[in-house]
């Protein structure tokens, strides 16, 4: 860091009254167009820095909306592989400071071994999808094969689609939130939640799932996001079958969800949509 940057970062101090425990505020702005310029209040998205610390260890920092913090920490932890199952986890405390928010994950002393000995600290932008991994292999890892036999019609995903956008609060406030979703074979929602990282939207409702002991591998996720790879990776650990898309995914993505076995979806659009990996598991037609 140059000393210009390091008076910079003095100077903006603590952030002070930036409201870390809300996940939305109301900001004042101009209004611009051609005829006029005009004061004018509407909510923004709030992030901020969460770090994820595991046996007195910091292991990541990411940007996140601050709400559902604890979702977002078992989630994290079990599709980062952190864990292999949330029973592993003891607690979570949330400690709100003037920087930030730490997250301590209470985990077995053999679990912050074995995470210290493949990790260092890092920093990580909004929703960070490799945080706290130093080679090539830990962040492109191989998933593993889902195996669940679900099969669902397409309009159950456009049920759920559906559902996720209308129950979107943060996001219809500031049109600037992510949303995830898990809902069942016929496409009925269970959990929904939201964040400035799409990582971070899907870890809070993989988390969800494991603290309230739903098989994840029992329905599928929609996300309103492009399906990168990382996304295919984290619901591959926890066996979810069928991944749904807004947008479109990315190659690796694509190679990645006919390894694990997984039915990628993208371009989930009203009642259209792109299959691009094992169709078998989505048929065609309404629900009967």
């Amino acid at each position: 860091m140059s000393a210009d940057d390091s008076d910079a970062a003095s100077a903006i101090g603590p952030f002070p009254g930036l409201g870390y425990g809300q996940p939305v505020s109301d900001r004042e702005f101009t209004s611009l167009s051609d005829s006029d310029a005009r004061p004018v209040r509407a909510p923004v998205a709030e992030e901020v820095p969460v770090a994820f610390v595991y046996g007195q260890r910091p292991h990541a920092v990411m940007m996140a909306t601050p709400c559902d913090l604890e979702d977002l920490a078992v989630g994290f932890s079990l599709s980062e592989g952190i864990v292999e199952h949330a029973g592993e986890i003891s607690g979570v405390t949330v400690a709100r400071h003037s920087r930030g928010i730490d997250l301590t994950v209470d985990v077995a002393a053999s679990v912050a071994d074995r995470l210290a000995a493949r990790s260092r600290a890092l920093a990580g932008r909004t929703g960070c999808g490799l945080c706290g991994v130093e080679a090539i292999d830990d962040a492109v890892r191989t998933p593993p094969r889902v195996t669940s036999t679900l099969a669902v019609t397409a309009d159950a995903i456009w049920r759920a689609a559906m559902a996720l956008d209308a129950r979107q609060p943060l996001n219809h406030e500031t049109h600037a939130i992510h949303g995830a979703a898990w809902a069942t074979a016929s496409g009925d929602v269970q959990v929904v939640r939201e964040d400035v990282g799409r990582h971070n939207a899907l870890d809070k409702v993989l988390g969800a799932l494991a603290r309230a002991g739903i098989p994840a591998g029992d329905g599928f996720v929609v996300v309103t996001s492009r399906a990168s790879f990382e996304l295919v990776q984290k619901v591959a650990v926890l066996g979810v079958p069928i991944l749904a898309a807004i947008s479109r995914p990315t190659g690796l993505a694509v190679r990645m969800a006919e390894l694990a076995g997984i039915s990628l979806l993208g371009l989930v659009r009203g009642r259209s949509a792109n299959v691009y990996t094992h169709p078998s598991r989505v048929r065609s037609g309404k629900e009967t």
